[in-house]
């Protein structure tokens, strides 16, 4: 288990999933990530920054943000 910095790049209120950028890397997006239900949707914009807590960094799909700041 890891925490990494995101940048939120947009959200999905539906889904309430996320597209996210890790910070420090131009290349890696991550899509589909699911965000704690607990964050309301108000605060899940474009630009904020995010912790996100990877349960197996090899499968992202095994991540979740779990919050918002900035």
């Amino acid at each position: 288990m890891i925490i990494r910095k995101a940048i939120l790049r947009s959200f999905d209120p539906q889904a309430y999933s996320a597209v996210l950028q890790l910070a420090g890397s131009d290349k890696a997006w991550l899509e589909g990530i699911a965000v704690a239900r607990n964050i309301a949707s108000s605060e899940i914009l474009a630009g904020r920054h995010a912790a996100v807590l990877l349960f197996d960094e090899n499968n992202a799909k095994e991540a979740v943000v779990i919050a918002v700041y900035a």
